[in-house]
């Protein structure tokens, strides 16, 4: 077998051979940003060029128009590792979370690694996962691909993230779920009998104010946000109806329904104090805390330096957000590479941050984070000591969780 270190060298050039290509299609993803679940040209882009280097992808992934799947093989199905390009943007803002990177840089490893396939005794796939951020009803691409199992014959998951810092952090995220409450009341004049109204706004005050009072009660990690989505049509009016949307988050899947029934326990009482009825309903997929694996953090950190990537040092305290790449890790070991493209100044979800991925910094964390996710995916595949401690560090991980 030719070895892994040959591999990676041709890898890496044909990465380099790649590097025009790549920058000019995140560059025209930042152009055309589309939010989740409406990344029709973002994905139809993606698989083209796939598909001009030998790639073919199906559509449809999991029931969703804009997720697609792409099979490398080698000389055996097993082990598999799996690589996951987002692609969706945010509202008004564009590419602020970098997400045109996320997509380029994985495309260029698959492309990459299929110079190599043949040589190796596994296998690769490639999907493009939508609606990671929560823009849409049923965010959480990955999670419809979770369940219908398209990760039960996957060995290791790797994804990049542009940021701040060179890393590979085996910090946690937080689970999430997301609620819409509605309360129904009556209508009346405000001034002239406001004692035959019923008002709905009155309850979405209240359920505020009972989240607000519950806060002292919960646990350090939980967080819980949110916004009057509807408060009324007209100050002289008793409002009829009024509506919030509240993201409740926790360190822990189990903690974080607790938390939940709680705070749908506020609504519940608010709509009672104020005489409205009430319903919710869950907008988002449930997301689950990210399991972190420090064997393939090891690994991601190696492939890194070997990309000419020098590693920055990892504060103690960052603060923690939620993705569905969580759920992913549920299922099977995961590791997410961070590629620097601005200082520390530098905010994610902002206007500065999509600008900052056309830069020559930017561009240059697409070409480093496709030469290491192929880097990683040889390693895993050629070495199956790797993949034996990442799954037993996983599988204790796990079990931990219960």
């Amino acid at each position: 077998m030719v070895s892994a270190q040959s591999m990676k060298e041709r890898v890496s050039a044909e990465v380099d051979r790649l590097a025009r290509e790549l920058v000019k299609a995140s560059d025209y993803l930042a152009a055309h940003p589309e939010i989740g679940y409406q990344e029709y040209e973002s994905s139809a882009l993606l698989r083209n060029t796939l598909d001009r280097h030998g790639i073919r992808s199906e559509a449809g992934t999991a029931g969703m128009p804009t997720a697609f799947r792409a099979e490398l093989p080698g000389q055996s199905a097993r082990p598999r590792i799996a690589l996951l390009a987002e692609y969706d943007a945010l509202p008004g803002i564009g590419h602020g979370c970098g997400h045109n990177i996320i997509a380029t840089s994985t495309i260029g490893a698959a492309i990459a690694l299929r110079s190599v396939m043949k040589e190796l005794p596994g296998s690769v796939v490639l999907l493009g996962t939508p609606c990671e951020e929560s823009t849409a009803e049923g965010a959480g691409g990955k999670i419809p691909m979770v369940s219908q199992g398209l990760f039960d014959q996957v060995d290791a998951a790797i994804m990049m993230h542009p940021g701040t810092l060179n890393m590979v952090s085996t910090a946690s995220s937080l689970a999430a779920r997301g609620f819409d409450f509605e309360f129904f009341g009556r209508a009346a004049h405000a001034a002239a009998k406001p004692h035959e109204g019923i008002n709905a706004l009155d309850a979405v005050i209240q359920t505020y104010n009972g989240v607000n009072a519950l806060r002292q009660h919960l646990r350090p990690d939980v967080r819980i946000h949110g916004i009057i989505t509807n408060g009324g049509a007209a100050a002289n009016v008793v409002p009829e109806y009024a509506s919030c949307r509240f993201r409740v988050r926790s360190e822990s899947v189990s903690y974080l329904e607790e938390v939940v029934q709680k705070v749908i326990h506020c609504a519940e009482g608010a709509a009672l104090m104020a005489g409205a009825t009430f319903k919710w309903t869950e907008y988002a997929n449930p997301y689950h805390n990210y399991i972190a694996n420090e064997a393939l953090a090891r690994l991601g950190r190696a492939a890194l330096r070997e990309a000419g990537v020098k590693l920055d040092e990892v504060p103690e305290e960052r603060g923690m957000g939620s993705t569905d790449f969580g759920n992913v890790s549920h299922k099977t070991p995961c590791v997410t590479l961070r590629l620097s493209i601005g200082d520390l100044s530098l905010r994610s979800h902002s206007a500065e941050f999509a600008a900052a991925t056309l830069t020559p910094r930017g561009h240059q964390s697409i070409i480093d984070a496709a030469k290491a996710m192929a880097f990683m995916a040889v390693e895993l595949i050629a070495n199956p000591a790797l993949l034996q401690e990442a799954h037993k560090e996983w599988e204790a991980a796990m079990a931990a969780q219960a």
